[in-house]
């Protein structure tokens, strides 16, 4: 009898240690906890010392200081948030050291009142397989040009490789469920570029990983296109409207596009986020695009801080045989970013805009 009881008990122990996933949060859930949130406004925030996301993260890399100094432009702009990207391959190498920098940061960032956006995964860059040790360099007069996926495609096209994936975003979930610095969750960013990733299963079950730690912050993935632009994927698009508990898209092009964008999300009736905008070449700037989402206090996340090793000061290269075309100069109108390399701004006039957009605009330096 008393084996068996023993028995029981265990299996008692066992229930009542499953975690069934938690449920898409309620349009009431959400806007309740959106009510309660300043403004989100603030910047997708790269260290300019950072071409790669190993570059970020990576011990031999990894430097505070510059964060620290970077992150005081963003406070000093009247930014309440940045967007973080993360590195899950820094983590498989280095899983504790990954987290006391990870740690570093979001303490750097509450240091100066900024709260993250931590995003985990992405299909974008170049290298479309992740690797760490020396990086390359990026390529003069090139957008962007070593910027790595995550995981990278031989991991998201391969379900044998994803138990590591789900013990790392439980893993940092789990850490920061409760956290008040931590603003929302963005699983994955720009899900719906797909090209040679099979990304909706994959994501499928990193929202269920997610859900399964039910944290208290949000979950969300954005939609880039509109069902009536060419490069639309449906399937992808209307998954992640289904499942996230905030509504988030992407936008780079001009006042009427981003409106568009702002009164279909809204549709939906659950708190809008808008996590990547501002290519001032394209009309996506900010004295055009700023006021429509402080407006409708969208959460918005602008592109770029200090302008570095990503080189966006330069557009969108035009490409040639698969191959894009290095821009010979420097524009006069920068793509993204809002300051130069010495913390100078690009424009003096736009960061007063800035300010003044976010009631910051006194006792200024500029």
């Amino acid at each position: 009898m008393k084996r068996i009881l023993i028995a029981i008990s265990a299996l008692l122990a066992l229930v009542g240690c499953s975690v069934s996933p938690a449920e898409r949060w309620s349009a009431e859930k959400a806007n309740e906890w959106y009510a309660a949130q300043p403004w989100p406004v603030g910047c997708v925030y790269m260290p300019s010392y950072g071409g790669t996301p190993v570059e970020i993260w990576g011990k031999e890399f990894f430097r505070p200081e510059v964060v620290d100094s970077e992150l005081a432009l963003a406070e000093d702009l009247g930014f309440n948030c940045i967007r973080l990207f993360l590195c899950d391959i820094v983590w498989q190498e280095d899983p504790k050291g990954f987290m006391e920098r990870l740690e570093k940061t979001i303490s750097i960032a509450d240091k100066h009142g900024l709260r993250i956006l931590i995003t985990f995964f992405t299909n974008g860059g170049t290298i479309k397989n992740p690797y760490t040790g020396p990086q390359p360099q990026p390529v003069p007069g090139v957008h962007n040009s070593v910027w790595m996926a995550s995981p990278g495609k031989d991991i998201v096209n391969n379900p044998g490789k994803w138990p590591i994936m789900e013990r790392y975003v439980k893993q940092v979930i789990k850490k920061y469920r409760k956290d008040p610095r931590i603003l929302a969750w963005c699983l994955y960013n720009e899900p719906a570029n797909t090209k040679g990733f099979e990304t909706l299963p994959f994501m499928r079950e990193v929202f269920r990983w997610a859900r399964e730690v039910n944290p208290s912050q949000p979950l969300t993935a954005p939609i880039i296109t509109l069902s009536d632009w060419k490069s639309h994927n449906e399937e992808i698009s209307q998954f992640v409207l289904s499942e996230s508990d905030i509504i988030s898209f992407h936008c780079y092009k001009d006042l009427p596009e981003c409106r568009r964008f702002v009164e279909y999300c809204e549709q939906f009736g659950r708190p809008v986020l808008c996590s990547d905008w501002m290519a001032r070449s394209m009309g996506s700037d900010y004295y055009s695009i700023l006021p429509l989402f402080k407006e409708k206090k969208i959460a918005c996340f602008s592109y770029g801080l200090v302008n570095g090793k990503q080189q966006c000061q330069y557009p969108w290269n035009h490409v040639e045989n698969g191959e894009p075309v290095p821009f010979t100069e420097e524009p006069d109108v920068w793509f993204h970013d809002l300051f130069r390399p010495d913390h100078t701004p690009y424009s003096e006039e736009e960061i007063k805009f800035i300010k003044e957009m976010t009631r910051l605009y006194q006792n200024s330096q500029f």
